[in-house]
């Protein structure tokens, strides 16, 4: 059942990316914090749902357990959202989801999770797909954002943010996913007690955010102009949901396969938002297509 969780969240969380990216704008300083009060709204009604009618119990020592896990993806996601003010989600999701690879070295190391030859072909395949992606992708968009750099007169700092947040998201969630392994594998909490805890915190933390843009701020929050935002939070919702659950059942495989939604992100924006690709992008989609295959006959 982990390869079909996995793949799940792969389909969710992938389209997660595609409506965070419609929903991200430029002029929006703001943008990342709106997009946490998203998340927060739509995983807060879930949580009540769980917690009602799903019959999950879940306490404050099972909130407080699960805290270190929910801050460093909280964290690793809040980077994320304000890392696409500065670039491509083409370009930072793939370096972004590198972090599979860390949480699935860190569950070798210090889980003793093992695979077989035939999965580590798998996972090779996957990680490689996703490093090079991200080499295509930011060869192919270089000079667009050189171009706007020198058109709006910005200097180094933006391109370094460009890439200092992708890199801190994947190091954060990579940490985040290991201690996840860490928590459920031990059996400290199960896995839909968990995913609730994980949503209240992020309920609180979309809480704190309304505070600080609608009251300190005082920026006005348009309901009708943040849908994207929404659509992005329901998938995000789902996705995590099943993500608990692949984690717990098999981290060393789940990870990296999961991380591969950074590639489907891709794909969805040439569909559906007309981006282009070349012969190359498909051919490392293709190898990442077989690397999932290969988990799932496994």
């Amino acid at each position: 059942m982990w390869f079909l969780f996995s793949l799940f969240s792969i389909l969710a969380w992938s389209g997660s990316d595609l409506f965070s990216k419609m929903g991200s704008k430029k002029d929006d300083k703001y943008s990342h914090w709106k997009m946490v009060i998203a998340v927060g709204i739509v995983m807060g009604l879930h949580a009540i749902y769980e917690m009602t009618l799903g019959g999950v119990v879940v306490t404050w020592n099972t909130i407080l357990t699960y805290l270190p896990v929910s801050l460093l993806y909280i964290s690793s996601m809040v980077l994320g959202y304000a890392g696409l003010r500065y670039i491509e989600l083409s370009i930072s999701s793939p370096i972004c989801n590198s972090s599979g690879a860390v949480a699935s070295l860190l569950c070798f190391i210090f889980l003793h999770q093992t695979m077989n030859g035939l999965q580590f072909v798998g996972v090779a395949l996957l990680c490689l797909g996703i490093i090079a992606f991200a080499v295509l992708e930011r060869q192919r968009a270089a000079d667009e954002i050189q171009a706007e750099i020198a058109a709006h007169g910005k200097k180094y700092s933006d391109s370094f943010l460009a890439i200092l947040f992708p890199i801190l998201y994947c190091i954060l969630d990579g940490l985040g996913t290991f201690a996840d392994a860490l928590v459920l594998d031990s059996g400290m909490l199960e896995e839909r007690p968990a995913n609730v805890a994980y949503e209240l915190t992020f309920l609180f933390m979309a809480a704190v955010a309304f505070i600080y843009v609608q009251i300190i701020k005082k920026e006005k929050i348009m309901l009708s102009r943040e849908k994207p935002k929404f659509l992005a939070a329901v998938c995000e919702t789902a996705g995590q949901f099943t993500y608990v659950f692949a984690i717990a059942a098999n981290a060393i495989l789940a990870a990296p396969m999961i991380a591969s939604y950074c590639i489907f992100s891709v794909l969805w924006s040439h569909l559906f938002l007309k981006e282009r690709l070349s012969k190359k992008h498909y051919v490392v989609i293709a190898a990442v297509m077989v690397g999932i295959f290969i988990l799932g006959m496994e």
